[in-house]
C-alpha cells in the first residue's frame, strides 16, 4: 500500500502550513541565512483555507494535492506536493494544450530525506498524464533540483516576466 493519498477537503489547514514550511524555506535560503529568519506571516492562512478546502472538494478539477500523513502526528502531514492542469493553446508538439503546473513542493523539516517528495511527485505526475498533459513546468530551488532532475526535469531558458496587479 503506498503512502501517498490525494488530499481531501479536510487537509485544507495542513496544506497551508507546509506550503509555509516552503515559503520559509526557500526564502531562508535565497536571503543566505540558512535559519529562521523570523516569524512566518501566516495572516492570509484564514481567508485561503475556504478556498483550498474548496478545491480539494473538486475532484474532477484541474487542481490536485498529493500527500503523505505524518507519522507521529495524527492529522498532520509530513509531506505535500500541488499542482493543477492548465490549458494553453496547442502546439506540434502538445496539440491538446494541456500541461501540468507543480507549483507547491514542501515536506516538514523532521520528515526529510524519507522519500514523501519524491513518492508526491510521483503521484501527480501520474495524475498529470491521467489529464492528458503534455509536459509539466515548475520552478525549483537549488536544493531541490537533484530530486526533479532525476524525474526527468530539465532546466530551460525560461523568458517569464510577472506583474503584481
Amino acid at each position: 500500500m503506498s503512502l501517498v493519498r490525494r488530499a481531501t477537503p479536510e487537509d485544507a489547514e495542513e496544506l497551508l502550513r507546509l506550503r509555509q514550511v516552503m515559503f520559509d524555506s526557500v526564502f531562508a535560503a535565497r536571503s543566505g541565512s540558512g535559519s529562521d529568519t523570523g516569524p512566518s506571516d501566516t495572516s492570509w492562512h484564514a481567508e485561503s483555507v475556504p478556498i483550498v478546502r474548496r478545491r480539494l472538494g473538486e475532484p474532477e478539477g484541474n487542481f490536485a494535492a498529493f500527500v503523505v500523513d505524518h507519522p507521529e502526528r495524527p492529522g498532520g502531514l509530513a509531506a505535500l506536493v500541488v499542482g493543477t492542469v492548465e490549458y494553453r493553446i496547442g502546439r506540434a508538439d502538445n496539440p491538446h494544450g494541456r500541461v501540468g503546473q507543480v507549483f507547491s513542493v514542501a515536506t516538514d523539516p523532521d520528515q526529510r530525506r524519507k522519500g514523501y517528495a519524491r513518492a508526491c511527485m510521483e503521484a501527480l505526475l501520474d495524475w498529470f498524464r491521467e489529464q492528458g498533459a503534455a509536459g509539466a513546468d515548475l520552478n525549483a530551488s537549488p536544493e531541490a533540483e537533484p530530486l526533479y532532475v532525476s524525474l526527468g526535469f530539465v532546466r530551460k531558458p525560461d523568458p517569464s516576466m510577472r506583474l503584481t496587479l
